[in-house]
């Protein structure tokens, strides 16, 4: 599926669970998005969107797009209106991205600092380049656990496969090597939370290797792992209406 049609399915998908929120047990969303800045760029916002009742905890939402200028939050806001059905505030953020690996990283940093206080738990859920914006981020603390969904683990590996078309050395401005170990989720391990790779068998985008490797590299180190393989490609596991979404949605379930 090309990027294009994904977003229009979504988009179809995200309606539907607005419209159909508050049956079957499901709570409906007590306000619509609300834009929060966390800092004076354009590109440093959040949207929080709270549900009807105490909440469950947080949800930090990070899109992917291999961190270029032209993907944004839009690639979130489909997967919004489920979780927030499930009881979670969820906490989309947008970030800078093509400016350089410190403004990207230091917006995610920025954005999960700022997240809605609920005194639950904080999760993290990343899409693509934000599976690793999300597993990265855990290390500098605020979240409690992480769900990376197809998510890009091992720059190296990725390089050295040409993800994105040279989406690694674009974004670190140099080939990754040993200096880049810190920003490196697979060279982070061990992680203090536990994390949840959900990636289809499908994927050509970014291949379930990824998160094979990254799973077997933090268990080794005495880390809290899963692997979860789904049916589908690159797009099924942020797909409102797919099951693999689905089985994402039980991970949290079960964390909340």
């Amino acid at each position: 599926m090309r990027r294009r049609s994904f977003l229009a399915l979504s988009g179809l998908a995200a309606a539907a669970a607005c419209g159909s929120a508050g049956s079957d047990g499901e709570r409906p969303m007590s306000t619509e998005a609300r834009r929060v800045a966390y800092g004076d760029d354009p590109a440093q916002y959040g949207e929080r969107t709270d549900p009807d009742g105490t909440s469950r905890g947080v949800a930090v939402v990070v899109h992917g797009g291999f961190w270029k200028p032209e993907y944004g939050i839009e690639y979130a806001r489909p997967l919004v209106p489920s979780l927030v059905a499930a009881g979670w505030t969820v906490w989309a953020i947008e970030y800078r991205r093509g400016t350089g690996e410190a403004d990207t990283l230091g917006d995610v940093r920025a954005a999960i600092d700022a997240r809605p206080d609920t005194g639950g738990p904080v999760v993290a859920i990343g899409h693509s380049a934000g599976g690793h914006l999300a597993t990265w981020a855990a290390a500098g603390g605020g979240l409690t656990h992480v769900v990376s969904q197809a998510g890009v683990l091992d720059l190296r590996a990725a390089h050295e496969l040409g993800l994105g078309g040279g989406a690694v050395e674009r974004f670190l401005g140099h080939p990754p090597g040993p200096a880049d170990d810190g920003v490196d989720p697979i060279r982070q391990v061990p992680l203090a939370v536990p994390v949840w790779c959900v990636h289809g068998r499908d994927d050509e985008i970014v291949p379930i290797s990824q998160s094979r490797a990254y799973v077997g590299a933090a268990r080794a180190a005495g880390a809290t792992a899963e692997l979860v393989e789904v049916d589908g490609d690159h797009f099924a596991v942020v797909d409102p209406g797919a099951t693999a979404w689905a089985r994402t949605l039980e991970i949290v379930d079960a964390i909340g």
